[in-house]
């Protein structure tokens, strides 16, 4: 017998990869709504963000850190640096290279900081902090259950 709309029954209803990709759609609205305030996206305030905790740091360690591909990351750094937010610069050696903000980049980063605090509390505040603390631990073990082994599929049961 089927269970009615709306019943938890304990299963998975539907695609995973849906349901995170839709919310992860929500939640960004919600980000990129306060930070477009000092014009930025979501994901450029992230990457000010990691950089500014790991520089100097190489684009591979960066991509890493930022779960992305190594082309990704490029593309995605193009508009900071065209802005005068992010250098790319020579490293170690002939063959590396560093990545680093530049002033006006620390000083990007700085002014979006209090604006993503204010998303953060507006998410935290709709979803409740208990909520949000088990999301975060639920998140964390999914990520570590499925990155554990990145060129293997999971078998289904």
């Amino acid at each position: 017998m089927p269970a009615a709309a709306g019943v938890n029954t304990g299963l998975p209803r539907g695609c995973s990869n849906l349901k995170l990709r839709q919310a992860d759609r929500v939640v960004s609205r919600l980000y990129d709504r306060h930070l477009a305030t000092v014009g930025l996206k979501t994901s450029q305030y992230a990457m000010l963000g990691h950089i500014a905790a790991l520089m100097p740091v190489q684009p591979a360690e960066l991509a890493a850190q930022l779960q992305m591909e190594a082309s990704t990351l490029t593309r995605n750094l193009q508009p900071l640096v065209a802005q005068g937010w992010v250098e790319v610069g020579p490293g170690r050696d002939a063959r590396s290279r560093q990545v680093t903000l530049t002033e006006s980049g620390r000083a990007k980063h700085a002014a979006a900081r209090s604006v993503w605090k204010q998303a953060q509390r507006t998410f935290n505040e709709r979803l409740g902090l208990e909520r949000v603390a088990q999301l975060h631990t639920l998140l964390d073990e999914c990520l570590r259950l499925i990155g554990a082994d990145p060129g293997m599929d999971p078998a289904p049961d």
